[in-house]
């Protein structure tokens, strides 16, 4: 308890130096975590340079918020998690309505939002893309990474095997266990 208690108050005072603006103090958040934020970056951005950029602007926003860190609601490793977190899927939504923005000026159509009901589906929708992120983000590394670069990236099973150096068969069954894992996950919160 005291090890913890330790830690508490030293990523305490590691947060207030980071909202002080103390350059040595940034360069230690990132020496902790950049290296976390930028897997979990990798395997939710389609391309290397967009996780890159994700990582700067997670560290920029947690230089922002520095000052809101409370050691007693959240460790601090948590904290960073739930920030990149939301700084990556609020991109991802944003990428998600340029395309649509792009498609309707090329003229495809999509049908409007009407009504309550459909505002309420979004939010539904919303709801449910969170639990399924979380859902990706439990799986084991191989699955996570073929998962979210083949249907959120947008990549070929063959292209993710060759990024990863991984032979075809073995990228196929990855994905077939994983889906096979997000359904039973999906089952077992049905039954509840």
């Amino acid at each position: 308890m005291a090890a913890s208690r330790e830690q508490e108050n030293a990523d305490l005072a590691l947060m207030r130096r980071v909202a002080a603006n103390e350059e040595a103090a940034v360069a230690e958040l990132y020496d902790r975590f950049g290296s976390l934020v930028y897997r979990m970056a990798y395997q939710a951005m389609p391309t290397r340079a967009e996780a890159e950029d994700a990582v700067q602007e997670v560290f920029v926003r947690l230089w922002r918020t520095a000052h809101r860190f409370d050691p007693k609601r959240a460790a601090l490793v948590t904290w960073v998690m739930l920030i990149s977190r939301r700084h990556l899927v609020d991109k991802l939504r944003r990428t998600r309505a340029r395309v649509k923005a792009s498609s309707l000026d090329e003229g495809t159509p999509i049908p409007a939002p009407t009504g309550a009901p459909a505002a309420s589906a979004g939010l539904e929708h919303d709801e449910r893309f969170g639990t399924l992120i979380e859902r990706i983000n439990a799986l084991p590394e191989l699955q996570r990474l073929v998962v979210t670069r083949a249907y959120l990236g947008g990549q070929t099973l063959r292209q993710i095997g060759e990024e990863l150096n991984t032979p075809l068969g073995t990228v196929k069954s990855a994905l077939s266990r994983a889906l096979v894992r997000l359904r039973e996950r999906s089952g077992e919160e049905q039954a509840i």
